[in-house]
Order: structure tokens, then C-alpha cells, then sequence
């Protein structure tokens, strides 16, 4: 007997009774994570924060409260820094003028000794020159002459000496640099030394640098950038009056071994010289010397021109 077939139960078909599932069950997992991808009390802290800020303010409102405060503490800074500013410049302004009234009054006052200083030169050497027109004579004056003195005037020769219009403070490493003078087209003391040295053998009689009488005792040297006659400081140009005759005088110095160092000078490193003769020159007299070695001898009628070697210093 032949039955009918078994038919198969269709497992797409809903049992009955039984719950239905959903299509992604299996991914349940996955889609819990990515639509919820924060634990909820932290979601509810952020929506919290997100509404009302720490600060129980709108965020938009907070922002502008922080910019205007730092608006405000920066005009505050400006105004104190403005303040101060116009505080101490009216302080530096009189301290400035009080400094220059200073300087003032001491350069009046060290004019006024000067003169002073001057004024008593110029009385002992009147009172040396009448004391000594009792003893000696002309043998005096030829010694006041040798000493520097007493004025002097007469013919002679004019000669400029400058520095290089090029010459500055640099070191320029060349063969006339020194401690005491680092650029080559500066006049340094030692060839004023040698224009002096040349015009006195050249057969000068008197000679004076920028208005200094020279002497037996003068000497010329530097400090730092300045050359000294007799320690006084003296700019350039240097005018250098030598009193002789004024054409053997210039062509002997200009042929001579320092006439041609300067020229030297003036091919190889720009110094600038310009000698001339002149009818007539006027040269002041030198300060007055102090004996330091040489005493009148005790008893002589002849005192002012005897001397002995017992000085004291």
C-alpha cells in the first residue's frame, strides 16, 4: 500500500507558538556598539555640559566674557605703562639739565683760572725780565731767547699737517698700526716728532705746534687717540710756525730725510701737508720755567747769571 509522501515542514515558515526573530540577530552585538559607543551616564554628562557649560553660562557668553576681560586688563597695562613713562620723563629731563648746568658752571670757572693763570705768567715774566736786565744784559735775552721765554716774531715757514680725509678708528692691520693708533691715515706723535726734529736741523730758531711754544724740555707723546705737546691735548689739523729763513728753511726741511718721510706719508697713506713761507710770524712765549737743579751762588754781586750744581729738587 502505497502511501503518500512525507511532506518536509518548511523551516521559513513561523512555528506556532514560537517567538519571531529579528533578520540581524546574530550582529546584535556590532549594532549595540555602534549606536551606542558611550556608557549612558557619560552621554548624560556630555548632553548635561553641552547645555549649560561649567560656568552655568552659554558657551557663546562665557567667550565673550573671557575676551572682554582680557581687553580690559590690556588697556589697564598701557595706561600704568603710559603713566610711568610720563612720570619719569620729566625726572630724566632735569636730572639731563641739571648735569649740563653743572658742566657749565665748572668750564666758567675753570676759564676764569685759566685766565687768572695767565694774568700771573704774564707778571712774573715781567718782574724775571726787569730783574734780569741788571745782570747779564744781552747775554740774558739771548738766553730767554734759547729758553723760549719771551715772544718772538720774524720771518719763517707755515706747515699743515692732517690726517687723511679717509681716516677713521678701524684697525686696518696695516705696517703703522699700533696700541696707540689703529689707523694708518691718522698723524701719530712720533711723526709730529719727526716734523719737529726736521725743522729744528733744517736751522729753525723758535717753533710752536697749534699755538704751543716748543723747548728744550717739550715733549710730544700720545694718549689714546690725542697727541700731547707738554701734556695738552691737540686736535687736528696741526699748524706748525717755524721762525728762520722761510726759503732755506722750507727747502732744507723739504730736502731733508723727515721732509721726505712726510711725503711718504702723504704718496702711501693720504696725510694730508701743505708747507708755505711767511714774512712774518708771531710765537708767544713758553710758561715759565721752573729751575729745579741750578741756585744763584750765596755772596756773588754777579748771582743771576752764576749758578752751581747744589740745587735742590
Amino acid at each position: 500500500m502505497c502511501g503518500m509522501p512525507q511532506q518536509r515542514p518548511d523551516r521559513s515558515s513561523p512555528v506556532p507558538g514560537a517567538a519571531q526573530r529579528r533578520p540581524d540577530f546574530s550582529m546584535s552585538l556590532l549594532t549595540n556598539v555602534m549606536e551606542h559607543s558611550l556608557d549612558d551616564g557619560y552621554a548624560e554628562a556630555a548632553a548635561r555640559s553641552g547645555e549649560v557649560g561649567t560656568s552655568r553660562l552659554p558657551r557663546t557668553l562665557s567667550g565673550k566674557l573671557g575676551l572682554a576681560a582680557g581687553l580690559v586688563l590690556a588697556a589697564v597695562v598701557v595706561t600704568l605703562g603710559a603713566a610711568q613713562a610720563q612720570v619719569s620723563a620729566p625726572t630724566e629731563a632735569k636730572e639731563r639739565q641739571k648735569l649740563i648746568d653743572r658742566i657749565q658752571t665748572e668750564t666758567r670757572s675753570a676759564d676764569a683760572l685759566q685766565k687768572d693763570v695767565d694774568a700771573l705768567r704774564d707778571t712774573v715774566s715781567a718782574e724775571q725780565q726787569a730783574a734780569l736786565q741788571h745782570h747779564g744784559g744781552g747775554e740774558n735775552r739771548l738766553l730767554e731767547l734759547l729758553a723760549a721765554a719771551t715772544p718772538v716774531h720774524g720771518p719763517g715757514v707755515k706747515l699743515v699737517v692732517d690726517d687723511a680725509k679717509a681716516a677713521s678708528g678701524g684697525d686696518s692691520g696695516g705696517p703703522r698700526a699700533s696700541s696707540g693708533f689703529s689707523d694708518t691715515g691718522r698723524v701719530r706723535d712720533r711723526d709730529m716728532q719727526r716734523v719737529v726734529n726736521g725743522l729744528w736741523s733744517s736751522g729753525a730758531e723758535a717753533i710752536t705746534v697749534n699755538g704751543q711754544r716748543l723747548t728744550q724740555l717739550s715733549a710730544i707723546r700720545a694718549a689714546g687717540d690725542a697727541i700731547l705737546v707738554d701734556n695738552k691735548p691737540l686736535a687736528p689739523p696741526y699748524t706748525v710756525l717755524a721762525i728762520g729763513d722761510g726759503k732755506r728753511l722750507s727747502t732744507a726741511f723739504q730736502d731733508s730725510a723727515d721732509g721726505l718721510y712726510l711725503h711718504v706719508l702723504q704718496e702711501n697713506y693720504g696725510i694730508r701737508s701743505s708747507i708755505s713761507v711767511q714774512d712774518d710770524l708771531r710765537l708767544a712765549a713758553a710758561p715759565s720755567l721752573i729751575v729745579r737743579y741750578a741756585t744763584p751762588v750765596a755772596g756773588n754781586p754777579k748771582a743771576g747769571a752764576a749758578v752751581d750744581g747744589k740745587g735742590s729738587k
